[in-house]
Protein backbone atom coordinates (compact mmCIF):
# COMPACT_ATOMS: atom_id res chain seq x y z
CA UNK A 1 0.00 0.00 0.00
CA UNK A 2 1.23 3.45 -0.87
CA UNK A 3 -0.49 5.03 2.13
CA UNK A 4 -2.15 2.70 4.60
CA UNK A 5 -4.42 5.52 5.84
CA UNK A 6 -5.26 6.93 2.43
CA UNK A 7 -8.74 5.43 2.25
CA UNK A 8 -9.57 6.94 5.66
CA UNK A 9 -8.08 10.38 5.11
CA UNK A 10 -8.79 11.13 1.45
CA UNK A 11 -12.22 11.43 -0.14
CA UNK A 12 -13.00 10.34 -3.66
CA UNK A 13 -12.59 13.06 -6.24
CA UNK A 14 -14.12 12.89 -9.70
CA UNK A 15 -12.93 15.15 -12.53
CA UNK A 16 -16.44 16.37 -13.35
CA UNK A 17 -17.76 17.59 -16.67
CA UNK A 18 -17.62 20.73 -18.75
CA UNK A 19 -20.56 23.11 -18.09
CA UNK A 20 -23.80 21.99 -19.75
CA UNK A 21 -24.34 25.28 -21.58
CA UNK A 22 -20.90 24.89 -23.15
CA UNK A 23 -20.76 21.20 -23.98
CA UNK A 24 -24.15 20.91 -25.70
CA UNK A 25 -22.82 23.27 -28.37
CA UNK A 26 -20.15 20.85 -29.55
CA UNK A 27 -19.22 17.17 -29.75
CA UNK A 28 -15.94 17.33 -27.85
CA UNK A 29 -15.37 15.12 -24.80
CA UNK A 30 -17.59 16.19 -21.92
CA UNK A 31 -15.56 14.63 -19.10
CA UNK A 32 -12.55 16.41 -17.63
CA UNK A 33 -9.43 14.67 -16.30
CA UNK A 34 -7.78 14.79 -12.93
CA UNK A 35 -4.43 16.54 -12.58
CA UNK A 36 -1.35 14.43 -11.99
CA UNK A 37 -1.21 15.31 -8.29
CA UNK A 38 -4.91 14.60 -7.83
CA UNK A 39 -4.49 11.25 -9.60
CA UNK A 40 -1.62 10.18 -7.34
CA UNK A 41 -3.68 11.19 -4.32
CA UNK A 42 -6.68 9.15 -5.53
CA UNK A 43 -4.46 6.10 -6.04
CA UNK A 44 -3.59 6.15 -2.32
CA UNK A 45 -7.24 5.40 -1.51
CA UNK A 46 -6.75 1.80 -2.66
CA UNK A 47 -6.93 -0.43 0.42
CA UNK A 48 -4.86 -3.30 -0.99
CA UNK A 49 -7.60 -5.50 0.48
CA UNK A 50 -7.04 -9.21 1.04
CA UNK A 51 -9.26 -10.30 -1.86
CA UNK A 52 -9.33 -7.63 -4.60
CA UNK A 53 -12.92 -8.02 -5.78
CA UNK A 54 -12.33 -5.14 -8.20
CA UNK A 55 -10.36 -7.47 -10.46
CA UNK A 56 -11.55 -10.91 -9.35
CA UNK A 57 -15.28 -10.12 -9.60
CA UNK A 58 -15.70 -6.72 -11.22
CA UNK A 59 -13.30 -6.47 -14.15
CA UNK A 60 -13.93 -8.79 -17.11
CA UNK A 61 -10.30 -8.29 -18.14
CA UNK A 62 -9.02 -9.12 -14.64
CA UNK A 63 -6.86 -5.99 -14.54
CA UNK A 64 -4.46 -6.14 -11.58
CA UNK A 65 -5.84 -2.97 -10.08
CA UNK A 66 -4.21 -2.75 -6.63
CA UNK A 67 -0.81 -3.20 -8.22
CA UNK A 68 -1.15 -0.40 -10.76
CA UNK A 69 -2.66 1.85 -8.11
CA UNK A 70 0.47 1.34 -6.03
CA UNK A 71 2.71 2.10 -9.01
CA UNK A 72 0.79 5.30 -9.80
CA UNK A 73 1.13 6.41 -6.19
CA UNK A 74 4.89 5.96 -6.51
CA UNK A 75 4.77 7.64 -9.96
CA UNK A 76 6.38 4.67 -11.64
CA UNK A 77 4.47 5.33 -14.84
CA UNK A 78 6.28 2.89 -17.12
CA UNK A 79 5.77 0.07 -14.65
CA UNK A 80 2.10 1.03 -14.21
CA UNK A 81 1.66 0.97 -17.98
CA UNK A 82 3.34 -2.42 -18.31
CA UNK A 83 1.15 -3.81 -15.54
CA UNK A 84 -2.02 -2.50 -17.17
CA UNK A 85 -1.11 -3.74 -20.65
CA UNK A 86 -0.67 -7.29 -19.34
CA UNK A 87 -4.46 -7.64 -19.31
CA UNK A 88 -5.88 -4.66 -21.21
CA UNK A 89 -4.61 -3.80 -24.71
CA UNK A 90 -6.70 -0.60 -25.01
CA UNK A 91 -6.87 1.24 -21.67
CA UNK A 92 -7.46 4.56 -23.44
CA UNK A 93 -10.83 3.15 -24.61
CA UNK A 94 -11.99 1.33 -21.50
CA UNK A 95 -10.88 4.19 -19.26
CA UNK A 96 -13.36 6.42 -21.07
CA UNK A 97 -16.38 4.28 -21.96
CA UNK A 98 -16.39 1.32 -19.57
CA UNK A 99 -19.15 1.65 -16.90
CA UNK A 100 -16.50 0.53 -14.39
CA UNK A 101 -17.89 -2.64 -12.77
CA UNK A 102 -14.51 -2.71 -10.98
CA UNK A 103 -15.59 0.32 -8.97
CA UNK A 104 -18.94 -1.17 -7.92
CA UNK A 105 -16.95 -4.21 -6.69
CA UNK A 106 -14.38 -2.12 -4.80
CA UNK A 107 -14.16 -3.13 -1.13
CA UNK A 108 -14.00 0.50 -0.11
CA UNK A 109 -17.36 0.95 -1.81
CA UNK A 110 -19.12 -1.07 0.90
CA UNK A 111 -19.42 1.97 3.14
CA UNK A 112 -17.61 4.79 1.31
CA UNK A 113 -17.10 6.04 -2.23
CA UNK A 114 -15.00 3.52 -4.23
CA UNK A 115 -11.56 4.17 -5.64
CA UNK A 116 -11.59 6.17 -8.92
CA UNK A 117 -10.20 3.20 -10.84
CA UNK A 118 -11.43 4.22 -14.28
CA UNK A 119 -9.83 7.64 -14.04
CA UNK A 120 -6.54 6.12 -12.92
CA UNK A 121 -6.66 3.68 -15.84
CA UNK A 122 -7.22 6.29 -18.55
CA UNK A 123 -4.59 8.55 -17.01
CA UNK A 124 -1.97 5.79 -17.13
CA UNK A 125 -2.68 5.42 -20.86
CA UNK A 126 -2.70 9.13 -21.65
CA UNK A 127 0.47 9.74 -19.64
CA UNK A 128 2.11 6.95 -21.66
CA UNK A 129 1.15 8.51 -25.00
CA UNK A 130 2.20 12.01 -23.89
CA UNK A 131 5.59 10.87 -22.62
CA UNK A 132 6.31 8.53 -25.51
CA UNK A 133 6.15 5.43 -23.32
CA UNK A 134 3.64 3.76 -25.63
CA UNK A 135 5.20 3.33 -29.06
CA UNK A 136 4.99 0.81 -31.90
CA UNK A 137 6.69 -2.47 -31.05
CA UNK A 138 6.51 -4.84 -34.03
CA UNK A 139 7.21 -8.50 -33.24
CA UNK A 140 10.83 -9.60 -33.59
CA UNK A 141 9.86 -12.61 -35.75
CA UNK A 142 6.98 -13.58 -38.00
CA UNK A 143 5.27 -16.88 -38.64
CA UNK A 144 4.08 -17.75 -42.14
CA UNK A 145 0.46 -18.15 -41.01
CA UNK A 146 -2.02 -15.49 -42.10
CA UNK A 147 -5.18 -14.67 -40.14
CA UNK A 148 -8.15 -12.65 -41.33
CA UNK A 149 -10.19 -10.70 -38.79
CA UNK A 150 -13.64 -9.66 -40.02
CA UNK A 151 -14.73 -6.56 -38.14
CA UNK A 152 -12.65 -3.85 -36.47
CA UNK A 153 -14.66 -3.19 -33.35
CA UNK A 154 -13.29 -3.85 -29.86
CA UNK A 155 -13.34 -7.67 -30.18
CA UNK A 156 -11.74 -7.65 -33.64
CA UNK A 157 -9.06 -5.14 -32.64
CA UNK A 158 -8.21 -7.11 -29.50
CA UNK A 159 -7.90 -10.38 -31.44
CA UNK A 160 -5.77 -8.71 -34.12
CA UNK A 161 -3.51 -7.06 -31.55
CA UNK A 162 -2.77 -10.31 -29.69
CA UNK A 163 -2.18 -12.31 -32.87
CA UNK A 164 0.12 -9.67 -34.30
CA UNK A 165 2.16 -9.35 -31.13
CA UNK A 166 2.79 -13.09 -31.26
CA UNK A 167 4.16 -12.80 -34.78
CA UNK A 168 1.22 -13.79 -36.97
CA UNK A 169 0.32 -11.90 -40.15
CA UNK A 170 -3.02 -10.22 -39.58
CA UNK A 171 -5.39 -8.52 -42.02
CA UNK A 172 -8.47 -6.79 -40.58
CA UNK A 173 -11.44 -6.32 -42.91
CA UNK A 174 -13.91 -3.53 -42.18
CA UNK A 175 -17.00 -2.73 -44.26
CA UNK A 176 -17.02 0.95 -43.28
CA UNK A 177 -14.72 3.67 -44.59
CA UNK A 178 -12.61 3.77 -41.43
CA UNK A 179 -11.64 1.08 -38.91
CA UNK A 180 -12.91 1.09 -35.35
CA UNK A 181 -16.35 -0.48 -35.61
CA UNK A 182 -18.56 0.43 -32.66
CA UNK A 183 -15.79 2.59 -31.20
CA UNK A 184 -15.76 4.80 -34.27
CA UNK A 185 -19.36 4.70 -35.48
CA UNK A 186 -21.57 3.75 -32.54
CA UNK A 187 -20.20 5.79 -29.63
CA UNK A 188 -20.63 9.59 -29.80
CA UNK A 189 -17.57 11.80 -29.95
CA UNK A 190 -18.55 13.50 -26.71
CA UNK A 191 -17.80 10.18 -24.97
CA UNK A 192 -14.93 8.98 -27.18
CA UNK A 193 -13.32 11.43 -29.57
CA UNK A 194 -12.28 9.71 -32.77
CA UNK A 195 -8.69 10.94 -32.77
CA UNK A 196 -8.23 8.53 -29.87
CA UNK A 197 -9.37 5.63 -32.06
CA UNK A 198 -7.26 6.85 -34.98
CA UNK A 199 -4.19 7.09 -32.74
CA UNK A 200 -4.57 3.44 -31.73
CA UNK A 201 -5.22 2.26 -35.31
CA UNK A 202 -2.06 4.08 -36.46
CA UNK A 203 -0.07 2.37 -33.72
CA UNK A 204 -1.42 -1.05 -34.77
CA UNK A 205 -0.56 -0.35 -38.40
CA UNK A 206 2.97 0.62 -37.40
CA UNK A 207 3.21 -2.71 -35.61
CA UNK A 208 2.38 -4.58 -38.80
CA UNK A 209 -1.40 -5.05 -38.90
CA UNK A 210 -3.06 -4.40 -42.27
CA UNK A 211 -6.51 -2.77 -42.35
CA UNK A 212 -8.66 -3.24 -45.45
CA UNK A 213 -11.62 -0.86 -45.23
CA UNK A 214 -14.70 -0.50 -47.41
CA UNK A 215 -14.72 -4.28 -47.82
CA UNK A 216 -17.79 -6.32 -46.89
CA UNK A 217 -17.04 -10.01 -46.66
CA UNK A 218 -19.59 -12.06 -48.54
CA UNK A 219 -20.22 -9.26 -51.04
CA UNK A 220 -16.91 -7.63 -51.96
CA UNK A 221 -14.88 -10.71 -51.05
CA UNK A 222 -16.20 -14.25 -50.94
CA UNK A 223 -15.88 -16.81 -48.20
CA UNK A 224 -13.84 -18.90 -50.65
CA UNK A 225 -11.32 -16.05 -50.94
CA UNK A 226 -10.82 -15.99 -47.19
CA UNK A 227 -10.50 -19.75 -46.84
CA UNK A 228 -8.06 -19.98 -49.75
CA UNK A 229 -5.76 -17.16 -48.63
CA UNK A 230 -5.85 -17.34 -44.84
CA UNK A 231 -4.98 -20.07 -42.38
CA UNK A 232 -7.68 -18.95 -39.93
CA UNK A 233 -10.55 -16.47 -39.82
CA UNK A 234 -11.91 -14.60 -36.80
CA UNK A 235 -15.45 -13.25 -37.15
CA UNK A 236 -15.95 -10.17 -34.97
CA UNK A 237 -18.58 -8.07 -36.73
CA UNK A 238 -20.73 -7.38 -33.69
CA UNK A 239 -24.44 -7.67 -32.97
CA UNK A 240 -25.97 -5.18 -35.38
CA UNK A 241 -29.55 -6.45 -35.70
CA UNK A 242 -31.62 -4.08 -33.59
CA UNK A 243 -34.76 -5.11 -31.73
CA UNK A 244 -37.80 -3.66 -33.48
CA UNK A 245 -41.15 -2.51 -32.09
CA UNK A 246 -43.82 -3.98 -34.42
CA UNK A 247 -46.88 -2.07 -33.25
CA UNK A 248 -49.50 -0.12 -35.23
CA UNK A 249 -48.00 2.87 -37.02
CA UNK A 250 -44.48 1.45 -37.22
CA UNK A 251 -44.34 2.29 -40.94
CA UNK A 252 -44.69 6.04 -40.34
CA UNK A 253 -41.79 8.30 -41.29
CA UNK A 254 -39.64 9.58 -38.45
CA UNK A 255 -39.20 6.27 -36.61
CA UNK A 256 -35.60 5.03 -36.71
CA UNK A 257 -33.25 2.64 -34.99
CA UNK A 258 -30.96 4.38 -32.53
CA UNK A 259 -27.75 3.15 -34.10
CA UNK A 260 -28.71 4.54 -37.52
CA UNK A 261 -29.15 7.94 -35.88
CA UNK A 262 -25.86 7.78 -33.96
CA UNK A 263 -23.83 6.50 -36.90
CA UNK A 264 -25.06 9.31 -39.13
CA UNK A 265 -23.90 11.93 -36.66
CA UNK A 266 -20.51 10.30 -36.25
CA UNK A 267 -20.09 10.24 -40.03
CA UNK A 268 -20.97 13.94 -40.24
CA UNK A 269 -18.34 14.84 -37.69
CA UNK A 270 -15.65 12.78 -39.43
CA UNK A 271 -16.50 14.33 -42.80
CA UNK A 272 -17.74 11.12 -44.44
CA UNK A 273 -21.10 12.55 -45.34
CA UNK A 274 -24.49 10.85 -45.15
CA UNK A 275 -25.52 8.77 -48.15
CA UNK A 276 -29.07 7.96 -46.98
CA UNK A 277 -32.02 10.04 -45.82
CA UNK A 278 -30.86 12.37 -43.09
CA UNK A 279 -32.12 11.80 -39.55
CA UNK A 280 -32.17 15.05 -37.61
CA UNK A 281 -33.55 16.04 -34.21
CA UNK A 282 -33.40 19.77 -34.88
CA UNK A 283 -36.51 21.59 -33.59
CA UNK A 284 -38.30 18.26 -33.07
CA UNK A 285 -39.88 16.64 -30.05
CA UNK A 286 -37.80 13.49 -29.70
CA UNK A 287 -38.81 10.30 -27.93
CA UNK A 288 -36.18 7.65 -27.20
CA UNK A 289 -37.67 4.23 -26.46
CA UNK A 290 -35.24 2.25 -24.33
CA UNK A 291 -33.35 3.22 -21.20
CA UNK A 292 -29.84 1.84 -21.76
CA UNK A 293 -26.53 3.45 -22.69
CA UNK A 294 -27.40 3.65 -26.39
CA UNK A 295 -30.60 5.49 -25.48
CA UNK A 296 -28.57 7.88 -23.33
CA UNK A 297 -26.27 8.53 -26.30
CA UNK A 298 -29.35 9.39 -28.37
CA UNK A 299 -30.41 11.88 -25.70
CA UNK A 300 -27.05 13.64 -25.77
CA UNK A 301 -26.90 13.69 -29.56
CA UNK A 302 -30.48 14.99 -29.87
CA UNK A 303 -29.76 17.87 -27.52
CA UNK A 304 -26.65 18.78 -29.53
CA UNK A 305 -28.65 18.74 -32.74
CA UNK A 306 -31.10 21.24 -31.25
CA UNK A 307 -34.13 19.14 -30.30
CA UNK A 308 -37.19 20.99 -28.99
CA UNK A 309 -37.53 18.38 -26.23
CA UNK A 310 -36.23 14.91 -25.43
CA UNK A 311 -38.14 12.20 -23.57
CA UNK A 312 -36.75 8.76 -22.77
CA UNK A 313 -39.12 5.88 -22.06
CA UNK A 314 -38.28 2.66 -20.24
CA UNK A 315 -40.70 -0.24 -19.78
CA UNK A 316 -38.99 -1.40 -16.59
CA UNK A 317 -39.82 0.22 -13.23
CA UNK A 318 -37.64 3.05 -11.96
CA UNK A 319 -34.63 1.63 -10.12
CA UNK A 320 -33.68 2.68 -6.63
CA UNK A 321 -31.09 5.42 -6.28
CA UNK A 322 -29.20 3.18 -3.84
CA UNK A 323 -27.89 -0.35 -4.26
CA UNK A 324 -30.94 -2.66 -4.08
CA UNK A 325 -30.81 -5.78 -1.87
CA UNK A 326 -31.18 -8.13 -4.86
CA UNK A 327 -27.78 -7.03 -6.21
CA UNK A 328 -25.59 -6.83 -3.09
CA UNK A 329 -21.91 -5.91 -3.14
CA UNK A 330 -19.77 -6.95 -5.03
CA UNK A 331 -22.37 -7.52 -7.79
CA UNK A 332 -23.19 -4.87 -10.39
CA UNK A 333 -25.96 -2.87 -8.69
CA UNK A 334 -29.32 -2.53 -10.44
CA UNK A 335 -29.62 1.09 -9.33
CA UNK A 336 -30.61 4.23 -11.20
CA UNK A 337 -27.90 5.90 -13.23
CA UNK A 338 -28.11 9.38 -14.71
CA UNK A 339 -25.53 9.94 -17.42
CA UNK A 340 -23.98 13.25 -18.39
CA UNK A 341 -26.42 13.28 -21.33
CA UNK A 342 -29.43 12.98 -19.03
CA UNK A 343 -28.19 15.95 -17.04
CA UNK A 344 -28.15 18.05 -20.22
CA UNK A 345 -31.93 17.94 -20.49
CA UNK A 346 -34.24 14.94 -20.68
CA UNK A 347 -37.60 13.85 -19.29
CA UNK A 348 -37.19 10.24 -18.15
CA UNK A 349 -40.25 8.03 -17.61
CA UNK A 350 -40.27 4.48 -16.30
CA UNK A 351 -42.81 1.63 -16.44
CA UNK A 352 -44.20 2.96 -19.73
CA UNK A 353 -45.23 0.85 -22.71
CA UNK A 354 -45.77 2.23 -26.20
CA UNK A 355 -48.93 0.77 -27.75
CA UNK A 356 -49.01 2.52 -31.12
CA UNK A 357 -47.60 5.33 -33.22
CA UNK A 358 -49.96 7.97 -34.57
CA UNK A 359 -49.27 10.40 -37.38
CA UNK A 360 -50.46 12.59 -40.22
CA UNK A 361 -49.40 12.80 -43.86
CA UNK A 362 -47.27 9.72 -43.34
CA UNK A 363 -45.16 11.24 -40.53
CA UNK A 364 -45.18 10.26 -36.88
CA UNK A 365 -46.73 12.86 -34.59
CA UNK A 366 -47.68 11.09 -31.35
CA UNK A 367 -47.15 7.97 -29.29
CA UNK A 368 -50.04 6.25 -27.59
CA UNK A 369 -48.64 4.93 -24.32
CA UNK A 370 -49.76 3.45 -21.03
CA UNK A 371 -48.23 2.76 -17.66
CA UNK A 372 -47.48 -0.81 -16.64
CA UNK A 373 -46.83 -2.68 -13.43
CA UNK A 374 -44.67 -5.77 -13.22
CA UNK A 375 -46.45 -8.81 -11.86
CA UNK A 376 -45.04 -12.22 -11.02
CA UNK A 377 -47.25 -15.02 -12.44
CA UNK A 378 -49.04 -17.22 -9.89
CA UNK A 379 -47.10 -20.25 -11.07
CA UNK A 380 -43.82 -18.38 -10.59
CA UNK A 381 -41.44 -17.38 -13.33
CA UNK A 382 -40.22 -13.99 -14.46
CA UNK A 383 -42.37 -10.91 -13.80
CA UNK A 384 -44.39 -9.65 -16.78
CA UNK A 385 -45.76 -6.17 -17.52
CA UNK A 386 -49.48 -5.59 -17.09
CA UNK A 387 -51.27 -2.45 -18.21
CA UNK A 388 -52.47 -0.13 -15.46
CA UNK A 389 -56.16 0.52 -16.04
CA UNK A 390 -56.92 4.09 -17.03
CA UNK A 391 -53.25 5.03 -17.47
CA UNK A 392 -53.35 5.75 -21.25
CA UNK A 393 -51.72 8.95 -22.42
CA UNK A 394 -50.47 10.58 -25.62
CA UNK A 395 -46.93 11.83 -26.07
CA UNK A 396 -45.90 14.29 -28.75
CA UNK A 397 -43.18 12.93 -31.02
CA UNK A 398 -41.78 14.03 -34.36
CA UNK A 399 -38.72 11.79 -34.14
CA UNK A 400 -38.75 8.38 -32.46
CA UNK A 401 -35.52 6.50 -31.81
CA UNK A 402 -35.78 2.78 -31.02
CA UNK A 403 -33.08 1.81 -28.54
CA UNK A 404 -34.24 -1.52 -27.14
CA UNK A 405 -31.10 -3.55 -27.60
CA UNK A 406 -29.95 -5.99 -30.25
CA UNK A 407 -31.12 -9.49 -31.16
CA UNK A 408 -28.07 -10.88 -32.95
CA UNK A 409 -25.65 -10.35 -35.84
CA UNK A 410 -26.83 -8.50 -38.93
CA UNK A 411 -27.60 -10.53 -42.04
CA UNK A 412 -24.23 -11.78 -43.20
CA UNK A 413 -23.68 -13.57 -46.49
CA UNK A 414 -20.43 -15.06 -45.21
CA UNK A 415 -22.33 -16.78 -42.40
CA UNK A 416 -24.89 -18.07 -44.88
CA UNK A 417 -22.29 -19.25 -47.39
CA UNK A 418 -20.39 -21.20 -44.75
CA UNK A 419 -23.65 -22.49 -43.25
CA UNK A 420 -22.44 -21.68 -39.76
CA UNK A 421 -24.60 -23.02 -36.97
CA UNK A 422 -26.53 -20.50 -34.90
CA UNK A 423 -27.76 -20.73 -31.34
CA UNK A 424 -31.48 -20.36 -30.45
CA UNK A 425 -31.04 -16.57 -30.17
CA UNK A 426 -29.58 -16.25 -33.66
CA UNK A 427 -25.99 -15.70 -32.53
CA UNK A 428 -23.15 -17.67 -34.12
CA UNK A 429 -22.62 -20.86 -32.18
CA UNK A 430 -19.15 -21.82 -31.00
CA UNK A 431 -17.50 -24.40 -28.77
CA UNK A 432 -15.32 -23.90 -25.72
CA UNK A 433 -12.33 -23.13 -27.94
CA UNK A 434 -14.20 -20.32 -29.74
CA UNK A 435 -14.49 -22.45 -32.91
CA UNK A 436 -17.56 -22.25 -35.12
CA UNK A 437 -19.06 -25.23 -36.92
CA UNK A 438 -16.66 -24.65 -39.85
CA UNK A 439 -13.02 -25.65 -39.47
CA UNK A 440 -10.65 -22.70 -39.21
CA UNK A 441 -13.42 -20.17 -38.52
CA UNK A 442 -13.54 -18.61 -35.04
CA UNK A 443 -15.95 -16.06 -33.62
CA UNK A 444 -15.48 -13.38 -30.98
CA UNK A 445 -17.49 -10.76 -29.14
CA UNK A 446 -21.09 -9.76 -29.70
CA UNK A 447 -21.56 -12.00 -32.76
CA UNK A 448 -21.63 -14.97 -30.40
CA UNK A 449 -22.60 -13.49 -27.01
CA UNK A 450 -25.04 -10.81 -28.04
CA UNK A 451 -24.58 -7.12 -27.31
CA UNK A 452 -22.54 -6.48 -24.18
CA UNK A 453 -19.92 -4.17 -22.70
CA UNK A 454 -16.92 -3.03 -24.73
CA UNK A 455 -14.62 -4.39 -22.02
CA UNK A 456 -16.20 -7.86 -22.38
CA UNK A 457 -15.77 -7.74 -26.15
CA UNK A 458 -12.09 -6.87 -25.73
CA UNK A 459 -11.61 -9.75 -23.31
CA UNK A 460 -13.38 -12.16 -25.65
CA UNK A 461 -11.23 -11.03 -28.58
CA UNK A 462 -8.16 -11.62 -26.42
CA UNK A 463 -9.29 -15.15 -25.55
CA UNK A 464 -10.30 -15.95 -29.12
CA UNK A 465 -6.82 -15.04 -30.33
CA UNK A 466 -5.36 -17.49 -27.82
CA UNK A 467 -7.65 -20.22 -29.19
CA UNK A 468 -6.58 -19.43 -32.77
CA UNK A 469 -2.91 -19.71 -31.83
CA UNK A 470 -3.46 -23.00 -30.02
CA UNK A 471 -5.29 -24.38 -33.05
CA UNK A 472 -2.58 -23.27 -35.47
CA UNK A 473 0.08 -24.95 -33.34
CA UNK A 474 -1.75 -28.28 -33.66
CA UNK A 475 -1.58 -27.94 -37.45
CA UNK A 476 2.12 -27.03 -37.59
Amino acid sequence: MGNERGFMEIERRDPGYRPVEERVRDYRAVEKQLSRNQLVEQATRCMDCGIPFCCSTGCPLANVIPEFNELVYRERWQDALDMLLLTNPFPEFTGRICPAPCETSCTLGINKEPVAIRQIEVSIAENAFERGLLQAAPPARRYDARIAVVGSGPAGLAAADVLNRHGYNVVVFEKNQYPGGLLRYGIPDFKLEKWIVERRIKLMEDEGITFETGVEIGLDLSSKYLLDRFDAVVLAAGAEKARDLPIPGRDLNGIHFAMDFLMQQNRRISGEGVKVDEISARDKHVVVIGGGDTGSDCVGTSNRQGAASVTQLEILPEPSADRPPETPWPLWPASRRDSSSHKEGCDRRWAVQTESFEGSNGDVRKLKCCEVEWVTPKDGGRPVPQKVKGSDFLLRAELVLLSMGFVGPATNKLVDDLELKLDPRGNIQRDGDHKTSHAGIFVAGDMTHGASLVVRAINDGFQTAQSVMNWLKTRA
